[in-house]
């Protein structure tokens, strides 16, 4: 693809970088920009960088925030006592969109796959099994994806926690198998966290 402009170049390579985004596309993104108000198009480049350099992730649940604690984590109708353990920050955002769930979560920040070269030590596991080991957690909901990494995900978290008093149970499981959550309806997502099922019951299925 050739280039009569440097500076056009180089913002076709940087947004051909995006998932999903060729770079027949990004030049189209790219001259879409361009041709915008110039005020519009710099307040989407502030935009941008505001989020890279301001935004923080939640010291309790990993979840991103503006704050040093998140929304979710700080609204004090929640309940404190019931964690849902999901894989990233789409997870939560699926389940808030739901309605269906009134806890607090845990953000792993991905899931064991030893292909991948990630074990447990790569992800945000230590801290929730403290949470349980304080006795503040009364029920962990694993609400990972119904794949071969999540299942052995939610049974290494298991394993680590299983000889403290705290209930543990898994999503129904409504959702196919190898499904991601955030692209499973909102309706078939709600009604999985309201008739979760104990993780021990899924061990045997």
């Amino acid at each position: 693809m050739e280039f009569s402009s440097k500076l056009l170049e180089k913002a076709v390579n940087e947004m051909s970088q995006l998932p999903g985004i060729g770079k027949r596309t990004a030049l189209r993104l790219v001259l879409h920009l361009l041709r915008q108000p110039e005020d519009q198009t710099l307040q989407l480049a502030k935009a941008l960088e505001s989020m890279r350099t301001d935004i923080k992730f939640c010291k309790s649940c990993n979840n991103i925030s503006d704050n040093e604690i998140c929304e979710i984590c700080a609204n004090p109708h929640r309940s404190n006592e019931i964690i849902c353990v999901v894989e990233d920050i789409r997870d939560v955002m699926a389940i808030e969109n739901t309605s269906s769930f009134k806890g607090l979560y845990h953000v792993l920040g991905g899931k064991i796959s030893p292909m991948d070269g990630i074990g447990p030590n790569d992800l945000n596991i230590q801290p929730l099994v403290g949470k349980v080991k304080q006795g503040l957690v009364k029920e962990l909901i694993f609400a990972l994806g119904s794949t071969m990494e999540g299942d052995t995900t939610n049974f290494y978290i298991y394993k680590q926690i299983q000889d403290y008093k705290v209930t543990t149970s898994t999503i129904a499981r409504g959702i196919s198998v190898g499904n991601e959550l955030e692209y499973t309806d909102e309706i078939t997502l709600g009604r999985s966290i309201i008739n979760r099922i104990p993780f021990e019951a899924s061990l045997k299925s």
